[in-house]
């Protein structure tokens, strides 16, 4: 079992806020009680992030920044949401009788939350979400002060995410708030078992409790909550089967990934006709693919609205269904770290789903052979495509060269042999190809330094994935991919040859590794036009020459490896060069430097510094 992190992918509680917006209107003058109780809020905090030039004593506070106050002249709006707020949640908030709305989000509250406000029985939105807050939410002896979240009766949304709050969750405001729809309290340190009381959660809509420290099994009267739209607790210890989660019938997004679910994925859940985004990766869950999938109408192949799903890092095994197809509205899909076999099928089968746009089906069909079947067309909104430590034989295939939309490509950790076909510059919004790690020979291209996205800082026309893409090297997530870094990686192959010239052609790059080959020659000057380059690993070749001088130049180079070469002459001692560890340089016994044994003689000086345009322009006008 293995934990991870991922952004939790729920929806905006946007929609329920403006659901909830009444007809207001600011008046001229607030009542003495409240502005007070503004005033004690602003006395309490350590930083007040300049609410002081508004919240001033003898004006309205009607008019103050954040401050939104009904016709009879009661404050119903505090929105200060990302003001930098700093100390406690002011117990004086709790005189505010017609207070609706209280935004506190994203700021650096601590403490907890004080009775007198959490006794508000006016209240409908709550978000105090990505604050520094502590103490319990559950249920306490109602002679205790901390006892939160019993007496709002007219709770709707509830958002206390991204805390420190400790305990079980609440389940009180099921039974006290008719009207109670949502509940967020994702990224907290929450334990213990899923209360039972939920059940009584009539309207709940959205329940989120991803990145805690809960366990146990769903409780059966979590099933009865027939008005659940969004059920998100991923990484969490939950364990059990989902063998009654089709009772669930209105269910839109269903996230239990990084659990220790097990058993197989229920064939009636294919009654969640509502379901868009199912996200089972990360669990213990097991059976054939087909069984669990398939052979009847109900089963997930008959979700047609489904656009997402996650079955990654499950000990799935066979092949998957031809129903796959039906998904026609399926974007994303994982279903790396399994055990499927047949890869062509697979592929034939998935090339159909003309939407898709991030394929993971890495770490499976182990030993099978890449597929050159020309057969396989489609994918013509293929962006992401992951294939990946498969141990897979043959060449890099052509119809890859028939992916119009593909950004990011990963084949590494197969067998493939072969060389970089010359079509790979056809490609034209590709700017990540990583095929590190296979037996591919020759020498490196020119169509690979024709590459158009990594020979510019442009990206491509395509705003968001659909969902975040993870990169588990660096334990990063992008939603954009003009977020994600444009790499070039080749490491672990049979390349020879010398590294072209033409390498400097390539401005965009952020990581570059031709580490282990068999390259030859000299570094070239022109890699030193590299100006966006944080990572260079020309590790474990045969490489010779001195170190160009001009990469003390590459400011944001914080990896750098040339270890293991025949690299001679001085290290070059300024710059970025004095950051790099020893291990770096090794394995080059004609270097010199204080970085290695060798040290320079007296005749020998370090080079200095150059600019690496001006060196290669001054070269091209002799």
């Amino acid at each position: 079992y293995s934990r991870y992190t991922k952004k939790s992918h729920m929806p905006s509680l946007g929609l329920a806020l403006v659901l909830l917006v009444s007809l207001v209107s600011p008046t001229s003058s607030c009542t003495e009680q409240e502005k007070s109780s503004l005033l004690q809020l602003l006395a309490g905090l350590s930083q007040d992030g300049d609410l002081t030039t508004s919240w001033r004593h003898g004006t309205d506070c009607c008019t103050w920044e954040g401050i939104t106050c009904n016709q009879d002249r009661k404050v119903t709006d505090v929105s200060l949401a990302s003001r930098g707020l700093e100390g406690p949640i002011s117990p004086f908030l709790g005189n505010l009788t017609g207070l609706l709305r209280l935004n506190l989000s994203r700021n650096l509250l601590s403490g907890g939350l004080p009775l007198e406000l959490v006794s508000s029985s006016s209240i409908l939105v709550l978000d105090i979400s990505f604050n520094r807050l502590t103490g319990g939410l559950s249920e306490l002896p109602s002679s205790t002060p901390a006892r939160p979240l019993q007496v709002m009766k007219s709770l709707v949304v509830f958002n206390a995410s991204s805390n420190r709050f400790t305990g079980q969750i609440p389940t009180t405001p099921c039974v006290s708030a008719p009207s109670f729809a949502v509940l967020e309290l994702s990224f907290n340190q929450l334990s213990g078992n899923i209360p039972s009381g939920l059940g009584n959660c009539s309207v709940l809509k959205l329940l989120g409790a991803g990145y805690n420290k809960l366990s146990g099994t769903l409780p059966d009267e979590l099933f009865k909550v027939t008005s659940l739209e969004h059920l998100s607790l991923p990484n969490n210890w939950l364990e059990g089967a989902l063998d009654d989660i089709s009772k669930l019938i209105n269910l839109v997004t269903l996230d239990l990934g990084g659990n220790e679910l097990s058993g197989n994925i229920p064939e009636s859940i294919g009654g969640l006709k509502r379901l868009e985004e199912l996200h089972l990766e990360h669990n213990s869950m097991s059976g054939e693919l087909p069984a669990a999938l398939s052979n009847c109408t109900k089963s997930i192949y008959s979700c047609s609205k489904l656009t997402a799903l996650r079955l990654s890092y499950n000990p799935f095994h066979g092949q998957l269904s031809e129903k796959i197809g039906n998904l026609k509205s399926l974007l994303f899909l994982s279903l790396a770290n399994n055990s499927l076999t047949n890869i062509t099928r697979t592929l034939q089968m998935l090339s159909s789903s003309r939407s898709l746009t991030t394929l993971y089906i890495g770490c499976n069909f182990l030993h099978e052979t890449m597929p050159e079947d020309v057969s396989i067309d489609g994918f013509q909104n293929l962006q992401v495509l992951y294939i990946n430590h498969c141990s897979l034989s043959g060449k890099i295939p052509d119809w890859l060269s028939k992916l119009p939309n593909l950004e990011m490509l990963f084949l590494q950790g197969n067998q493939l042999t072969g060389p970089i076909p010359e079509w790979i510059s056809s490609l034209n919004f590709l700017f990540s190809l990583d095929i590190s790690n296979n037996s591919l020979t020759g020498e490196i291209p020119s169509a690979l330094m024709e590459m158009p996205m990594l020979e510019s800082d442009n990206t491509a026309p395509k705003v968001f994935f659909e969902l975040p893409v993870w990169n588990k090297n660096q334990f990063l997530q992008y939603l954009t991919p003009s977020a994600f870094p444009k790499e070039l990686n080749l490491a672990m192959n049979n390349f020879s040859g010398m590294i072209p010239e033409e390498i400097g052609q390539l401005q965009g790059l952020f990581s570059l590794n031709l580490s282990s080959n068999r390259l030859s020659g000299e570094i070239p000057e022109q890699i030193c036009n590299l100006t966006n380059l944080q990572m260079l690993d020309l590790s474990g070749n045969h490489l010779t020459g001195k170190i160009p001088a001009a990469l003390n130049n590459l400011h944001f180079l914080s990896r750098f490896n040339i270890s293991n070469n025949d690299l001679e002459g001085p290290i070059p001692n300024m710059g970025q060069f004095s950051t790099f560890p020893d291990s770096s340089f090794g394995g080059n016994p004609k270097l010199c430097g204080p970085m290695v044994a060798n040290h320079c003689g007296s005749a020998e000086a370090s080079p200095v510094s150059i600019d690496p345009i001006k060196q290669i322009g001054s070269e091209q006008r002799k």
